[in-house]
Formats: structure tokens, C-alpha cells, sequence
């Protein structure tokens, strides 16, 4: 077996594990949330019987561990539950919501790396001049600003001040434009810092000296040499955005009103719709595992000094 193949294989082995537990987490956070779905859903008015009849019809009579293993095998066998609220299927709300939270989370994330890697380049580059000081600054100010404050912001200047896009709710592709911007911005200025953060230390290495000593021209030398060592962990860091970014959707979407799935999971936190909370958080749960073995894979296929440590390891 060669060593890429042990190295998949690890990974693979290591994610697996983490998928099966995640839902036993996930279960028992949600069995600790104060409250009772059934008498918020039954009402004020509702009876003691009502509430028993109710809890008979969703099976949450039975013991906490009887639950967990009926949850467990319908999610096994793909079959995510009943919205308490809904009346429907989780899978359909899901796949309802699925697509509008696609069409912000993508453009958003090639922005962020369009954008923000050669940003972060051209700063190491210009390291201590203007332009370096003056993306650093830009960079420092989305970095750190909250993404419900820049969200309303620009909804206070752009739409209610200039009137060029609408600020909440789906009327056209100029609806989108603000939500992406809410989450491109601070994702470009993570980009930009990691680029110009490795791209820095890369250019200080022995090889980088001595491809200059050597009289290379500077294209092949920035672009042959140092480009591509300094984009590995970026390469990373794209693919943990993945699922990052569709979490982070909770916020975003409900600034927006926007009817993805980050509006779905709020709404039912909100009203302790516990089925379709779990089947997103979960679908969240194995993206990052997918993603950060996906990510670990490319880097050691960039790197081959990776896998060669894992195995010493």
C-alpha cells in the first residue's frame, strides 16, 4: 500500500468515526434545551390529554434512549423525521431551502479567494509600502467587524439611503447582491491575511534564497516557488469554508429575511422543531468532516512532506 493510499485511508477511517458520533451528540444537546416542543406546538389551551395524545402520535412518550435509537436508524436509512411544526417531511424543507443558501454561500466563497489571495499576495509582495499598509487596514476593518452590524450597515447605505438593492426577501437577482457582499467582505479579509501571512513566511525559506541567488527570474521564482507552498494551507482553508459558511448562513439570512437553509435552522431553534434542527446541524457536522479530510487529502497531494509526517506520527 503506498503511503498516499494510508493516508486516505486514515483520514477516512478517522472521519467515519466522527460521523457516527455526531448524532449522539446531537441528540443529547437537544434533549438538554429547556422546553417541551409538544405543548408550544399544542398551544395554551391545550389539555394534559391533548399534550399525551400529541406525544404519543411523535413517539416522544417513550424513553430518551428508545427515541435516539428510532432517530438513529430512520437517519441511517436516510429518513431525517417529521417537522413538528411544519406538518412535512424534514428532507423537503431541506431540499426547498438548499438552493437559495447555494446561491449566496457560492459566489461568496470564489469571491473570498478571487479576491482575497491575490490581495493577500500583492501585500507580502509590497511588504511596508502603501499598498501594503493600505490592504492590511481595509482587511483589518471587515476582519473584525460583526457580520449582523456590516449586513445592516450596508442595508442602511445601499438600500435605504441610495435605493440601488432591496433589503430583505427574494425580489430579483439584486436581492442576492447584499447578502453576498454580507458574507464575501469578511472572507476575502481572512483570504487576504492568510495569503499575505504564508506568502511572508514562504519567501524567507532557504529555497526561496537560493532560486534568487540563482539568478531566476522573478515570475518563475514568486509563481514556481513561492505561489504555490504559500497556497496549500489556503487550499485548506477553502474547503473548511464550506461548511463554515453554511452555518455562518444563520445570521446572514435572517438579517435578510432570506428563506435559505440558515433562516430554516433559526426559525426552528426558535420554536424547538427539534427533527429538522438535528438533520441541519447534522448535515453540517459531516460537510466539516467531509471538507477537512477533502482539504488534508489536496494538501498532502500539494505537499508530500505532509502524509510522510502523518505516517512518522
Amino acid at each position: 500500500m503506498s503511503a498516499m493510499l494510508r493516508y486516505v485511508t486514515k483520514k477516512l477511517l478517522i472521519g467515519a468515526v466522527i460521523v457516527i458520533l455526531v448524532p449522539t451528540f446531537i441528540f443529547l444537546i437537544m434533549q438538554l434545551v429547556p422546553g417541551d416542543p409538544i405543548e408550544l406546538m399544542a398551544g395554551e389551551r391545550a389539555t394534559r390529554e391533548r399534550i399525551e395524545e400529541l406525544k404519543r402520535t411523535w413517539g416522544l412518550d417513550k424513553p430518551a434512549y428508545i427515541q435516539y435509537l428510532y432517530w438513529l436508524r430512520n437517519l441511517l436509512t436516510g429518513n431525517m423525521g417529521y417537522s413538528y411544526v411544519h406538518k412535512q417531511p424534514v428532507a423537503h424543507l431541506i431540499e426547498a431551502r438548499l438552493f437559495y443558501t447555494i446561491v449566496l454561500t457560492l459566489p461568496a466563497l470564489l469571491l473570498s479567494f478571487i479576491i482575497g489571495v491575490p490581495l493577500g499576495v500583492i501585500a507580502a509582495l509590497k511588504r511596508g509600502k502603501f499598498i501594503d499598509n493600505l490592504i492590511e487596514g481595509v482587511v483589518t476593518f471587515f476582519y473584525s467587524m460583526p457580520t449582523y452590524w456590516l449586513g445592516l450597515m450596508l442595508m442602511l447605505i445601499f438600500g435605504l439611503r441610495l435605493g440601488w438593492f432591496p433589503i430583505s426577501g427574494i425580489s430579483g437577482v439584486k436581492s442576492a447582491v447584499l447578502p453576498i457582499l454580507t458574507y464575501a467582505l469578511p472572507s476575502i479579509a481572512t483570504s487576504a491575511r492568510t495569503a499575505r501571512t504564508e506568502m511572508l513566511e514562504v519567501l524567507t525559506e532557504d529555497y526561496i534564497r537560493t532560486a534568487w541567488a540563482k539568478g531566476l527570474p522573478s515570475k518563475k521564482v514568486i509563481l514556481s516557488h513561492a505561489l504555490r507552498n504559500a497556497l496549500i494551507p489556503v487550499t485548506v482553508m477553502f474547503f473548511l469554508y464550506l461548511p463554515w459558511i453554511i452555518g455562518g448562513a444563520v445570521i446572514i439570512e435572517t438579517v435578510f429575511a432570506w428563506p435559505g437553509m440558515g433562516s430554516l435552522l433559526y426559525k426552528s431553534i426558535v420554536k424547538q422543531d427539534y427533527p429538522v434542527v438535528q438533520a441541519i446541524v447534522f448535515i453540517i457536522a459531516v460537510l466539516t468532516v467531509l471538507c477537512n479530510i477533502l482539504g488534508d487529502i489536496i494538501a498532502a497531494l500539494l505537499d508530500p512532506r505532509i502524509r510522510l509526517e502523518q505516517e512518522e506520527v
